[in-house]
C-alpha cells in the first residue's frame, strides 16, 4: 500500500520519443548529460534529430558537437537548414570547424562558407539559402510542379522569388496567387514586380523590424547588384528581435555584453559581465558623498534636512529611470529618431514639471509635521527641481549616447540613477543653503 502512495507521488519521468515536437525534445535533451543527449538524438529519425539540434541552446550544440563521432555530426549538420548550419559552423572551434568540414558534401561546405563568411549582426548573417526560385518564362503549371518535388527541401515555399539569368530578383509570387491562376498562363503574367528586399549588410534588427511591421513570411536578400542571395525567414526575425530585446533589458542593468542563457550561465562568467559597470559607478557615487561633505556645515546646523535625502534622491532617480526607459524604448522601436529630440524635450518638460509639482505636495505635507513651514518650502522646492532634472536627465542621455555611436540602452538604470543621485544632492542642500544659511 505504502509502496503504491509512493509511486503515485513520483513525478513521471518525460517521455522522448519521435511524436514529439524538435522544440520539446531540444528541452529534454537539455537535461541530460552530454553523453546520454547523445544517445537520444541518435536514437532519432535523421531529419528529427537535425531539427531537434538546431533547438538546442548554443552551448549545447557546441557541448554535442565535441562527444558526437566526425561522421553523427557531418550527418545532422547536413540535414540542418542553411542557415542553422551556419550558426552552429560558427560556435564551434577552428579545430571542430576544420575536422566537420571533410564528412560534407561539396554544396554543403560553400553554402556553410558563404553563409559564415557574412558579418555577425547583418542580414547576411541571418539568412537562409534553403528558398525557392522561379524564372518568369515557366507557366504556372510547370511552376506548381518544381515547387512540389523542391518543397521538402525548402524553409517555405508560401512566397516564391522570380529571377532572371543573373539571379537578379525581379519579383515575387504567392502559392495562392499559382493555385488561382490559369495553368497555361507564366509566372511573369502572375507575379508581384514590387518586391521589398534588404541588403546582405543591413543590420538584422532593421530588418527583423520589417518583417514584423509588413507581416511577412520571409524576405529576400540581394547583394549590391541586386542578385537574389538568400532570405530571412519570420523565425529569424523574432530570434532576432528576442535576443535584441534581452540585450537591451541586459544593458539598462549595466551587463556589458549580453548573457545568452542565465539559467545555464556560469557564476564566473556573470560576475564579469556585472563587476565593470559596478566597480566605475561605485567612483561616480563618491561625487554625491563629496557634495554632502561640502554642505557639512548646513546637515550639521539642520539635521533634520537628512531625513528627507533619501526620498528627494529616489524620487529623481525613478523619475529618471522611467523617462530614459521610455525613450530607448521608443527608440529602439523607431517611433521616436535623433530629429525629435527638441520635440520630446519640450514635452517632458511639461510632464516633469507636472510629476515635479505632484510629488511636491505630497513631500511637503511631511515636511510641515517635521521641520516647520521653512523645511516645507525647502523640501518641496527640492523635490520639484529633483524630479525634474532627473526627468530631463533620463530622456536627453538616451539621444546624447546615440549621437556619439553609443547604444542608448546603457542609459537606463543605474547610470542613469547615479547621476539623478549627483544632481539631487547638489539641488537639495544648494536650495537648503541659500534659504537657511544664506
Amino acid at each position: 500500500m505504502v509502496d503504491e502512495v509512493l509511486e503515485k507521488e513520483r513525478p513521471q519521468e518525460a517521455v522522448f520519443d519521435a511524436s514529439q515536437h524538435p522544440a520539446d525534445l531540444a528541452e529534454l535533451l537539455e537535461e541530460m548529460s552530454l553523453d546520454a543527449a547523445r544517445g537520444s538524438l541518435l536514437s532519432l529519425p535523421l531529419s528529427l534529430a537535425a531539427d531537434t539540434y538546431a533547438y538546442l541552446e548554443p552551448e549545447t550544440q557546441v557541448g554535442l558537437a565535441k562527444v558526437l563521432a566526425r561522421g553523427e555530426l557531418a550527418a545532422i549538420v547536413t540535414e540542418m537548414n542553411g542557415d542553422d548550419r551556419a550558426d552552429l559552423f560558427n560556435r564551434l572551434t577552428p579545430k571542430q570547424q576544420q575536422a566537420l568540414l571533410p564528412g560534407l558534401a561539396q554544396a554543403e561546405r560553400e553554402d556553410i562558407r558563404r553563409l559564415a563568411a557574412h558579418e555577425e549582426g547583418t542580414a547576411g548573417a541571418i539568412m537562409t539559402s534553403d528558398y525557392a526560385t522561379l524564372t518568369a518564362n515557366l507557366t504556372v503549371k510547370d511552376a506548381l510542379n518544381k515547387l512540389r518535388r523542391e518543397a521538402p527541401d525548402k524553409e517555405t515555399i508560401y512566397r516564391t522569388y522570380v529571377i532572371d539569368r543573373e539571379r537578379r530578383l525581379i519579383g515575387s509570387v504567392r502559392l495562392q496567387q499559382l493555385i488561382l491562376a490559369s495553368p497555361k498562363q507564366t509566372i511573369g503574367q502572375v507575379m508581384e514586380r514590387e518586391t521589398r528586399a534588404v541588403s546582405v549588410g543591413d543590420d538584422q534588427e532593421e530588418v527583423a523590424q520589417a518583417i514584423q511591421k509588413y507581416d511577412m513570411i520571409a524576405l529576400p536578400v540581394v547583394d549590391d547588384d541586386g542578385r537574389l542571395v538568400g532570405i530571412v525567414t519570420h523565425d529569424d526575425a523574432m530570434d532576432v528581435l528576442q535576443a535584441e530585446a534581452t540585450e537591451d533589458f541586459q544593458k539598462t542593468a549595466m551587463i556589458t555584453s549580453m548573457v545568452e542563457n542565465i539559467g545555464t550561465a556560469s557564476i564566473r562568467l556573470l560576475y564579469q559581465k556585472r563587476v565593470h559597470w559596478l566597480v566605475l559607478l561605485v567612483f561616480a557615487n563618491l561625487l554625491s558623498g563629496a557634495g554632502l561633505a561640502f554642505y557639512e556645515d548646513t546637515i550639521a546646523a539642520y539635521v533634520v534636512l537628512v531625513f528627507f535625502l533619501p526620498v528627494l534622491i529616489a524620487s529623481g532617480g525613478n523619475a529618471g529611470a522611467q523617462s530614459s526607459t521610455l525613450m530607448v524604448r521608443a527608440m529602439a522601436t523607431g517611433d521616436v529618431e535623433m530629429k525629435d529630440w527638441g520635440r520630446m524635450l519640450v514635452r517632458e518638460l511639461s510632464v516633469a514639471l507636472l510629476l515635479g509639482l505632484t510629488t511636491a505636495i505630497a513631500v511637503s505635507m511631511i515636511g510641515l509635521w517635521r521641520g516647520g513651514f521653512e523645511i516645507a518650502l525647502i523640501v518641496a522646492a527640492a523635490m520639484l527641481l529633483i524630479v525634474m532634472a532627473g526627468s530631463l536627465i533620463g530622456m536627453s542621455m538616451p539621444f546624447l549616447l546615440s549621437r556619439f555611436g553609443l547604444d542608448p540602452a546603457v542609459a537606463s538604470g543605474p547610470l542613469i540613477t547615479s547621476i539623478a543621485d549627483i544632481a539631487g544632492v547638489m539641488i537639495y542642500f544648494s536650495i537648503a543653503t541659500a534659504f537657511l544659511i544664506g
